[in-house]
């Protein structure tokens, strides 16, 4: 097999992560602290793909030469979902306590929603990533799969949790599940149809600014108010905690 056909298979394989945790939330059978443990593991694992991954390649790209397209491009990227956040189902924080079980949907709704929007612009980006580097280097390439392959497993299951308990039909939410899940190979087949084989370091490191301020989107305006709002924040706090473990072990793989 040539690099560029294993390189498309990798950027498969991240998608297939995503299944695994969606999976493991269809299997759970108390949802509600599957949802809450989800969201738990999504801040884990957004706080530190941040810290160990977003904000080191960014830096590596841009450098401060180009401080103000990683300041422009974080701007955008928060705003654009500040901005779709007005088009999807009305929620509330603030009162989350008392909302009943049509408004909790909704919420629900809400928080997959954008989750998956960023998800998507993400896994993009690392699609096209992994490929270049994949090219690059085979056995590094691979490394950086399996990488970022296990912090996709949490960030599936928040999307399956928070979709499956606001629908109840377990084959729409497989449908959103496997569109969200195909983004990296969209960003491999990017690469390939276009053979281009690395990425100029300025764009890639405006298209991960923009994807920063979307993570910094759902982190305070959305996973933060929703684990303040938990009922069991014992098991949101055990999430973060496998979360953090999860993305610090990728790392040193």
């Amino acid at each position: 097999m040539d690099n560029a056909k294993l390189g498309l298979l990798t950027t498969l394989l991240l998608g297939i992560f995503i299944l695994i945790g969606a999976l493991v939330a269809f299997i759970a059978k108390k949802k509600e602290k599957v949802s809450d443990f989800s969201i738990g593991l999504a801040l884990g694992v957004m706080v530190m793909l941040v810290i160990l991954d977003l904000l080191p390649e960014i830096i590596e790209n841009l450098g401060l030469k180009y401080i103000y397209v990683f300041l422009l491009g974080t701007a955008f990227g928060y705003f654009i979902l500040k901005i779709l956040d007005k088009f999807i189902p009305d929620h509330d924080h603030n009162e989350n306590a008392n909302l009943d079980k049509k408004e909790l949907k909704s919420n629900l709704i809400h928080i997959g929603v954008v989750t998956s929007l960023a998800l998507v612009l993400h896994n993009i980006v690392e699609g096209m990533a992994v490929y270049a580097t994949v090219l690059t280097d085979t056995k590094i390439g691979l490394a950086v799969t399996l990488g970022i392959g296990f912090h996709n497993i949490p960030l599936g299951m928040v999307i399956a949790a928070t979709f499956y308990q606001s629908n109840e039909n377990i084959w729409k939410t497989i449908s959103i599940i496997s569109a969200v899940s195909l983004s990296t190979f969209i960003g491999g087949l990017i690469m390939f149809f276009l053979n281009i084989s690395t990425i100029n370091p300025i764009l890639l490191g405006t298209l991960l600014s923009i994807t920063l301020g979307m993570v910094l989107f759902i982190t305070l305006s959305e996973l933060i108010p929703r684990i303040r709002e938990s009922k069991d924040k014992k098991v949101c706090y055990i999430g973060i905690t496998i979360g953090v473990i999860i993305l610090l072990i990728s790392s040193l793989i």
